[in-house]
């Protein structure tokens, strides 16, 4: 076969073929299914000229180096797999959409695919008669056969529309026009198939099929099936005595035989129509009409393609998100978007308390409402809880089940002002993540019943950026570690070194000591640096991996006093450095606790140190101590002391403030505020010694507004 340049450019880089909307939306539904087969899927396929040709063409690609070719579309799909499958499916619908080929006038896709599938059944029935040794390859052949006219129509819209118009009914006459073209369908179709490798047995036949009659009785048994089933494959309104004829010739069918024959492939055809929803309206003199029922089908196609590309959107941002709440977010965005769903609450899986804990966004009044609220997995009348057990989703609108809502349910749907609520569970690689709860109506729950597996797919690939999420943050506390063992082996050995000048210096202060006795003087200075060596000596000791537990000492603890001892040490040396001031406001009834003094300590030099450092061209330190009482779970009150309460001690600075992406990681190991060559150690063993004295610190900053840190430290501990 020889063509001309310019037609062999346009058919070697042609990618789409169109396919119908129908078989399309019937090919997702499969893939997505849970309980759907690879079997499935493949007897989709094969019942569509367009996607066969796609995915043998693939398969026998290149890319792949196979040394056996696959010719069947149930190899062809078990060598690619689901996904691909479904790549293929959503590829081509994106083409359908967005190429409007319904708009292209002077081809009926629904009769050509109706046609091809006919040709198609007919070639395996005759196979079968005739015993052949592969059926399905004739089969394959048959629905192939006419790929050429496809081609054909989607390189040259309105010439080949002009032609069939002229041509209609006179298929010698259409092949004669598509010369002109440069060449006729049969060819096409041929040469295509040749150039990705399909077997050349169905190479030849589908060059053959248009061939004169006697040629075809020194054909190959697969060029004659072919050559036959399209002569009886003709419209209600076109002539099969062609056919008939070639049947007897051929296979010495009589025209019983061969009617037989058409009757069963009729009733085969009808069957596969109807299960993919396909509805072929008589031959009507205008062939290329679209009916209500395929724009229907086209409408359900966009939507469907419009969905998958907003989701895709959302994957992408899901992936892209820094931390855990910007996930959340985009999530609840991506819900908004795609489902129009206005009230939603997250609830994520929390394994040390074996619960779903209430995940709380900005801008979202209602996931205040939920803020600590634990829901124990042990609780057994929840749908959150029956969602995230049983993996599925569950909702407070069916009836069939004997799930009823429980208490916590009902007061969610209250919260929400909505008739009920849907849960939809979110794992990923086997793991609970959460649950994603809905607030609707019956109507929206309606609205929203054709679009679950969607709303599944938006939670699952939440679950996913979660887990990926955690996942990163435990590497990243795998690396502290390595990088904290490191630091500890290195701190061992210079530990030593370094007590050595701490014990010359201590003794020369107590040689300092008993010299100025004799005139009194500085004697609770030298006393206080006395202690300050000791507690460094502590610090160091810790530094070799040493038990805490052996090196604090617990004891009473005035917070103020050792405040008060932090002010004559640190306020002039570090006034002169860095010209900032120290205002201090105590409560002179701050009661006692019992804790280690040396700890407190070394958390309060590091805190008003961090404030002079991050003020270099100066500024102002307050700090302030307070007796709280809580009353609740979670808030203070002051006055009115019916329990004992926190110690709370405040410090404050009108620095430059800390930078968001420091503040999201601010009391990990190695994150520091500081700039230059900084460990980024220092807040984190400050958070660490807060938690070994059960107490609690938080920290508030804005960019040039200052920083604040609060520590509240358990009276309780004195009981």
């Amino acid at each position: 076969m020889r063509f001309d340049k310019s037609l062999l450019d346009k058919l070697s880089s042609l990618k789409h073929i169109p396919t119908l909307p129908h078989i399309l939306l019937q090919l997702i539904k499969s893939c997505n299914a849970d309980s759907g087969s690879l079997k499935d899927i493949s007897r989709i396929i094969e019942k569509d000229p367009a996607l066969t040709s796609r995915i043998l063409r693939l398969v026998n690609s290149a890319y792949y180096s196979k040394n056996n070719r696959i010719s069947s579309v149930d190899g062809a799909v078990g060598f690619l797999g689901t996904n691909a499958i479904k790549n293929i499916a959503i590829c081509s619908s994106v083409h359908e959409v967005f190429q409007n080929v319904k708009s292209r006038t002077g081809f009926n896709l629904k009769h050509f695919w109706w046609h091809s599938l006919r040709c198609a059944i007919l070639a395996k029935s005759i196979a079968e008669k005739q015993k052949y040794h592969d059926p399905d390859e004739a089969f394959l052949s048959g629905m192939l056969h006419d790929l050429g006219k496809i081609i054909l129509w989607v390189n040259f819209p309105d010439q080949y529309a002009d032609l069939l118009e002229k041509g209609k009914g006179r298929p010698d006459l259409i092949l004669a026009e598509e010369t002109q073209l440069g060449a006729n369908h049969a060819e096409i179709g041929a040469w295509l198939l040749n150039l990705w490798n399909f077997p050349q047995e169905i190479v030849n036949a589908v060059l053959s099929h248009h061939d004169s009659p006697n040629s075809m009785q020194k054909a190959p048994p697969l060029a004659q099936f072919i050559y036959v089933a399209n002569g009886l494959s003709k419209n209600s309104g076109q002539k099969i005595t062609g056919g008939l004829a070639a049947s007897q010739k051929l296979f010495g069918f009589t025209q019983s035989v061969a009617e037989e024959i058409l009757c069963q492939a009729d009733d085969e055809l009808k069957t596969i129509a109807e299960s993919l929803n396909i509805v072929i309206e008589p031959f009507k003199s205008n062939d290329f009409e679209y009916s209500e029922d395929d724009r229907e089908k086209e409408t359900h196609l966009t939507k469907e393609v419009r969905d998958r590309l907003l989701l895709l959107s959302t994957v992408q941002n899901l992936l892209a998100a820094i931390d855990e709440p910007t996930i959340w977010r985009e999530s609840s965005q991506g819900l908004q978007i795609l489902f129009e769903l206005n009230t939603i609450l997250f609830f994520a899986y929390d394994p040390e308390n074996n619960g779903l804990r209430g995940v709380t966004l900005p801008d979202a009044a209602k996931s205040e409402m939920i803020k600590d609220l634990l829901v124990p997995m042990k609780m057994k009348e929840s749908l959150l809880i029956e969602c995230l057990r049983t993996r599925m989703i569950t909702d407070s609108f069916n009836r069939s089940t004997d799930f009823a809502p429980g208490m916590l349910d009902k007061q969610i749907i209250r919260l929400f002002d909505k008739e009920g609520i849907a849960c939809i569970p979110m794992v990923a690689y086997g793991e609970k993540v959460g649950v994603i709860v809905l607030g609707l109506n019956l109507i929206e729950f309606s609205n929203l019943e054709p679009q679950i597996k969607l709303l599944q797919m938006l939670a699952d690939q939440t679950a996913v950026a979660i887990r990926i999420h955690h996942f990163g943050r435990s590497q990243l506390k795998q690396i502290q570690s390595e990088r904290l063992n490191a630091s500890s082996s290195m701190a061992r050995k210079i530990v030593h070194e370094v007590n050595n000048p701490l014990s010359i210096i201590k003794n020369y202060l107590n040689i300092l000591k008993i010299k100025l006795a004799r005139i009194d003087t500085a004697q609770e200075e030298i006393k206080i640096i006395h202690e300050e060596i000791d507690r460094a000596a502590m610090i160091l000791l810790r530094l070799t991996g040493s038990s805490e537990d052996r090196i604090r000492k617990v004891e009473m603890v005035d917070v103020n006093e050792v405040l008060a001892d932090l002010q004559k040490i640190t306020h002039e040396s570090l006034l002169n450095q860095f010209n900032v001031k120290l205002h201090f406001d105590f409560d002179p009834k701050l009661p006692t606790i019992i804790a280690d003094k040396n700890s407190i300590k070394q958390v309060l030099i590091n805190l008003i140190k961090n404030s002079f450092e991050a003020m270099s061209k100066g500024g102002n330190i307050h700090i302030q101590t307070r007796h709280i009482s809580s009353r609740i779970k979670g808030q203070f009150t002051e006055s009115g002391l019916e329990y004992p309460g926190y110690v709370e001690i405040v410090i404050r600075d009108d620095g430059p403030g800390i930078p968001e992406e420091i503040k999201t990681r601010l009391f990990e190991p190695y994150a520091s505020t500081k700039a230059g060559n900084h460990s980024g150690l220092g807040l984190s063993i400050v958070h660490h010694i807060i938690d070994t004295l059960n107490g609690k610190i938080s920290c508030d900053s804005e960019p040039g507004k200052g920083t604040t840190f609060k520590i509240a430290l358990l009276i309780s501990n004195a009981e």
